[in-house]
C-alpha cells in the first residue's frame, strides 16, 4: 500500500484526484493511499472466500461484495469521511448502498495481506473497521498461513483469536460460515 501524495487532503480533494485516475484510491485521516493489483495468490483466495460466503448467503438479506466496491465510513458529527475498498465485505443493511458505493459500517471485512500492504491492513484499517463499529474483521495472511479474527461482543469490546494452518475458522457472526485453513491457503494456482 503506497501513499499516493505526501501531504494532507481534504475529502473534496481526494475525490477530486479520485476522478482524475483508474486505480483504486482510499482516503483515512486526510491521506490518499493507491492499492497496488493484487499477485494470484491474492486474487484466489479471494475468490474463493467470495464463492463460499456468498452460497452461505444466498438466502439471506445480508450479500457479500469483493473489490472494487467502495465503502465510505461517514462520522457526521464532525463531517469526516473516509473511503476504503476492502478485498471483501458482508452488509446486511441494504438502505445503505447508493449506486457506486456502501456508506455505512459493513457487519463483516476481510482483508487478504500481501507483502506491500501488511501494516496497512494490520494498523491502520484495524483501527478504522473497530472505531466505525464494523461487527468482525478477519485479516488473512498466506504469507504466515494464518488469520487474524477480531470481532466485537455486544458490549462492544473487541476480542481477538488466531487461528493457524490445519485450524477450522468461523465466524462469530454467521455461524454457518466455516473455513478449513488447510483447503484455503493449499489452493493450486497460488502454490
Amino acid at each position: 500500500m503506497g501513499l499516493l501524495f505526501e501531504r494532507y487532503y481534504t475529502y473534496a480533494e481526494f475525490e477530486a484526484e479520485r476522478k482524475k485516475t483508474n486505480k483504486r484510491l482510499e482516503y483515512i485521516d486526510g491521506v490518499i493511499y493507491m492499492s497496488p493489483s493484487p499477485n494470484i495468490k491474492h486474487q484466489e483466495i479471494s475468490s474463493f472466500l467470495h464463492a463460499l460466503i456468498y452460497n452461505h448467503l444466498k438466502d439471506s438479506k445480508c450479500k457479500v461484495f469483493a473489490a472494487p466496491t467502495d465503502v465510505v465510513f461517514n462520522n457526521e458529527s464532525n463531517d469526516e469521511k473516509k473511503r476504503v475498498v476492502p478485498d471483501l465485505f458482508v452488509a446486511c443493511n441494504q438502505d445503505n448502498f447508493t449506486e457506486n458505493e456502501y456508506v455505512g459500517a459493513p457487519d463483516f471485512i476481510i482483508e487478504i495481506l500481501s507483502p506491500s500492504n501488511k501494516s496497512y491492513d494490520m494498523v491502520t484499517k484495524l483501527n478504522l473497521y473497530m472505531n466505525f463499529d464494523v461487527k468482525e474483521y478477519w485479516i488473512v495472511d498466506p504469507m504466515e498461513n494464518h488469520i487474524m479474527v477480531y470481532f466485537k461482543e455486544p458490549d462492544l469490546e473487541i476480542q481477538f483469536k488466531l487461528v493457524t494452518l490445519g485450524e477450522m475458522v468461523v465466524s462469530n457472526l454467521f455461524k454457518n460460515i466455516k473455513i478449513n485453513t488447510d483447503e484455503l491457503f493449499n489452493l493450486e494456482a497460488g502454490t
